[in-house]
């Protein structure tokens, strides 16, 4: 997963089709029923999200000792990219002067 951030992070060098589908992409991971969590032989939770290009494929992103833990670690995954995502709407106004 951090060679995901780091290799797509740099936001300037890409053209738009690139852009369109890193938008695609944060939107999917950005989307809770993309995800599950399953049980590992060694009894932790992983969390994981559904390969936007192979469904049958999931991307394991984080392991936890607990559902609980692995849940919030998957709010917090949707909460990351839904911030990645305003990137795309370009800059915000918060003060205006007359």
């Amino acid at each position: 997963m951090t060679y995901f951030y780091y290799q797509t992070n740099r936001y300037g060098q890409h053209n738009q089709e690139q852009l369109e589908e890193l938008k695609t992409q944060y939107t999917h991971i950005a989307d809770k029923k993309n995800w599950r969590i399953i049980e590992l032989p060694n009894g932790y939770y992983q969390a994981e999200y559904k390969n936007l290009e192979n469904n049958k494929h999931w991307v394991d992103v984080t392991r936890r000792e607990t559902i609980e833990g692995a849940e919030r670690a998957i709010d917090s995954s949707i909460d990351h990219y839904k911030k990645k995502l305003r990137v795309f709407e370009g800059p915000k106004v918060v003060k205006t002067f007359k």
